[in-house]
């Protein structure tokens, strides 16, 4: 039942491998290797390609990977335990010629194969036949609890109601001294004389406290009579220097004001010039560049894993060689403290989770080095993850790709969508100025049809655009135009349109503004979906906030998974790149990116740091981890 088993060195080495079939697995193995080993994404232990499962173990000691395929239609609960008993009779039986790295030898290791497979057959064949079984007492939770502790003595009630008494409030502590205080003796009765009638002087008295007590209750009365001031009404709030419409004219402050006889705009001509060639680096502020190669995250109690020291000079430096291999429970502590630091800078909880087990996974059996300890092992091992994971698997490089489909006399498409408000039409703007300072015209496709104020928001950055850069210093050549039909229009016809606008006016570059849509909007995502697959456009750039955490997570994966169900194809076109935007709102909280790169394993193209222009960076991996660990 199995298709392929392989056994090969993190170098690329192939030691022993069987197949069973003549199908060709190098794809497969390949796409392991560069989406799951090389991405850190090794916390889990199974991965899909095409028709096939491949599920895969890591040795950390020799460097060594096993890898077992099948097709992923059947269910074989055995492969677990057929991997691991591979693995163990592997490194038993070579183990002298892996520590000396002998990677040369013929390993005959065939007859221990075949035996392994049949006992892990046999144990699954058995295991299915056993019916499921209920839970016995000793594995529930009730038997950890003792005998002691589930008795109930009437001291143990009578304890709990004292405590009980005592938690009060003080209201019933004041109830329980008055029931507590000796009973006051009543006042004697007047005695009645001996014709019964009672005293003068008593009655006098009695008298005395009757007119008391109505001149008290007409006091109260009148108290409460008394009419309380009504409250005055909210007034309106007049500013000091608030002004008429008569002073419009004096506090008109707008410098790109168009005047009456066209548009002509005012340009600032300072930051042109300033985007020619590729996007620089993006810096992110950190305290010092001498510890950029050691993160900072603080581990309390970090013990080096150096040995007790005993008697003899061989002793000494018997100590100082790293011996110790690592373990799940060794590494435990660190992990948990640097999932809590991942999570406060900005990283999604889930993402943070399966990196600190991708990271575990990676260094359990590993023997540490001289004076290493483990929290810096793993602090370091996470650093080197993290960079991974943003350093892109492909170089998206737009220039080069522009100037390749302007030679094939067709224009470079370039569709964002995203949620709403995250700054699509803004950083739309940012990458027009960028294309138009290294010479390309550039068409804005407006398919934000909803939104009011949409269109009217391009045609503004058009025209401060065409400002920065006229006609006259291009050959009496618009720059960027803007193709809009209006609004309550189908998207994916205007794009069209606008695609072949800019094919039969020569223009270079066609960047496609969307609706802003919810993740969860399911007709505005079928619609999203039509207009990629209709227009098949070059590159399709999600547009994301850095502020935000679990929630770009939620966001990636629908949006991904709505472009693969509602384009009716067997090769759907979904995320191409990730542009991050308002990145200079959240300081050292940069996991947001480390979130988005990690659902969608696509790089992040663009990162938006401003309102102008030229607020444009692209991504600088090392820089970002840094402040991450910061």
């Amino acid at each position: 039942m199995l298709d392929l088993f392989t056994i090969f060195s993190k170098g690329g080495i192939v030691l022993w491998c069987f197949q069973s079939t003549s199908q060709i697995f190098t794809p497969s193995v390949n796409a392991l290797i560069r989406s799951v080993i090389l991405q850190e994404r090794t916390g889990t232990h199974s991965f899909e390609h095409d028709a096939l499962r491949l599920q895969y173990k890591l040795d950390n000691e020799f460097e060594l990977v096993f890898v077992v395929a099948y097709q992923k239609i059947l269910q074989l609960s055995y492969v677990d335990k057929f991997l691991n008993d591979v693995h163990l009779e592997f490194r038993d039986r070579y183990k002298n010629q892996l520590q000396n790295s002998q990677w040369f030898l013929d390993f005959d290791f065939k007859k221990n194969y075949d035996r392994i497979l049949d006992a892990a057959e046999q144990w699954g064949r058995t295991q299915a036949k056993l019916p499921k079984q209920m839970r016995t007492f000793d594995e529930s939770f009730k038997s950890k609890k003792t005998v002691a502790s589930m008795i109930e003595r009437k001291d143990d009630k009578d304890t709990k109601k004292q405590g009980k008494k005592k938690k009060g409030t003080n209201a019933n502590e004041d109830s329980q001294m008055k029931i507590q205080e000796p009973l006051k003796p009543e006042p004697p009765k007047p005695a009645n004389n001996q014709n019964g009638e009672l005293d003068e002087e008593i009655l006098m008295a009695n008298r005395l406290k009757l007119a008391q007590k109505l001149t008290g209750q007409k006091k109260k009365a009148e108290k409460q009579k008394s009419p309380k001031p009504e409250k005055a009404g909210k007034k309106p709030r007049v500013w000091e220097l608030g002004g008429t419409n008569k002073d419009l004219a004096n506090l008109e402050r707008t410098r790109d004001k168009p005047e009456e006889s066209g548009d002509y705009v005012p340009a600032d001509t300072n930051m042109i010039g300033q985007m020619k060639g590729g996007i620089r680096d993006l810096e992110v502020e950190s305290e010092s560049e001498e510890d950029s190669d050691e993160p900072e995250v603080e581990i309390e109690n970090e013990k080096p894993q150096v040995q007790k020291k005993s008697g003899g000079m061989f002793a000494m430096f018997k100590s100082l060689v790293g011996n110790k291999s690592l373990s799940s429970e060794d590494m435990l502590p660190v992990l948990d403290k640097l999932k809590d630091h991942l999570i406060s800078k900005n990283v999604a909880t889930d993402i943070s989770r399966k990196l600190c087990d991708s990271v575990r996974v990676k260094l359990e059996g590993k023997v540490l080095g001289t004076f290493d300890s483990v929290a810096s092992t793993v602090k370091s091992t996470l650093t080197d993850a993290l960079v991974q994971i943003l350093s892109p698997k492909r170089r998206v490089d737009i220039l080069r790709d522009a100037f390749e489909a302007k030679k094939n006399s067709r224009p470079y498409v370039m569709t964002f969508c995203g949620v709403n408000g995250v700054g699509k039409s803004t950083n739309l703007a940012k990458i027009c100025f960028w294309l138009i300072e290294n010479n390309f015209r550039v068409l804005i496709a407006a398919c934000d049809t909803f939104r009011a104020g949409a269109v009217e928001q391009l045609r503004t950055h058009m025209r401060h655009l065409n400002a920065l850069h006229p006609p006259e210093k291009h050959g009496n050549n618009t720059m960027v135009q803007l193709y809009e039909k209006g609004y309550g229009k189908d998207a994916a016809g205007i794009a069209m349109e606008a695609i072949r606008f800019a094919k039969d006016s020569k223009i270079d570059v066609v960047l496609v503004d969307t609706a802003g849509r919810m993740q969860d909007n399911e007709p505005l995502m079928r619609a999203l979906a039509k207009l990629i697959k209709v227009n098949e456009p070059d590159l399709v750039l999600f547009v994301g906030e850095a502020l935000v955490g679990n929630e770009a997570v939620d966001q990636l994966v629908k949006f991904n998974q709505a472009l693969a169900d509602y384009s009716n194809s067997s090769n759907p076109h979904m995320i191409d790149g990730i542009v991050l935007t308002k990145f200079d709102t959240i300081d050292d909280k940069v996991g947001a990116a480390i979130s988005m790169t990690y659902i969608t394993g696509q790089p992040i193209v663009f990162v938006g740091t401003g309102q102008t222009y030229t607020d444009l960076k692209s991504l600088n991996a090392k820089a970002v981890v840094h402040a991450l660990m910061k």
